[in-house]
């Protein structure tokens, strides 16, 4: 049986995840507006690509388009705060109890918390913050489905948006260093339900600081 191969990425799509990589790096900020002209040079793309692009981020909820205005980064509701969390419980926490210790993801998930832990000494929030983001991408990537870790990328970019809303990036990151580096111990011993049920409270505490500090914002 011959093996089936994914399609190539158009090179729109290519540059869709580029800009979503921006997003989840917190290089890209809610609100901010996106000059065509810049972005096309930048980028190295004609225009026409640049709006397949960001039609393609704009159906995911990444950026949006105001008539006369122009494209502007997207700023996330307290209703879609409250369904990523949803989803990322139907995804992450399924992801670690079925994950098999061994696997190439949980080298990464290691990778991204001694980042983290580096970044903390130097005061680095914002990269604390996309060494999290790398985090669960490795824990989804425990799947083994590229569905799966495709479409985790948009979640994990719309929610490095809220993340962008806050004033104080440090109190959001600091508690979850600890936390990520006792969940990948318990995978990397074999637990995996208890590495589940502590990412299941991870997730609550996470989603109640964000959405506590999206409504300070009024």
């Amino acid at each position: 049986m011959s093996e089936t191969r994914r399609p190539t990425p158009s090179l729109a799509e290519e540059t869709a995840e580029r800009l979503r990589a921006r997003v989840t790096g917190g290089e890209m900020l809610p609100g901010e507006r996106l000059s065509e002209a810049r972005l096309a040079a930048d980028l190295e793309i004609s225009r026409n690509t640049l709006r397949e692009v960001f039609r393609l981020l704009t159906r995911e909820g990444i950026l949006r388009h105001e008539p006369n205005r122009g494209v502007f980064v997207a700023t996330p509701s307290m209703a879609s705060i409250l369904d990523i969390y949803r989803v990322r419980r139907l995804i992450e926490i399924p992801a670690l109890t079925q994950a098999w210790p061994g696997h190439a993801a949980v080298a990464r998930m290691r990778a991204a918390v001694e980042r983290a832990a580096a970044l903390h000494d130097r005061g680095d929030w914002r990269g604390v913050g996309s060494a999290n983001m790398e985090f669960h991408l490795a824990i989804v990537a425990l799947t083994d489905s590229p569905r799966l870790t495709g479409f985790f990328a948009q979640i994990i970019a719309e929610l490095r948006l809220a993340f962008g809303l806050l004033d104080s990036p440090e109190l959001l990151h600091r508690p979850y260093i600890g936390r990520n580096a006792d969940i990948l111990a318990r995978l990397e011993a074999g637990d995996q339900t208890g590495a589940a049920e502590l990412l299941e409270s991870y997730l609550h505490q996470s989603e109640r600081a964000v959405l506590e500090a999206f409504a300070r914002l009024g």
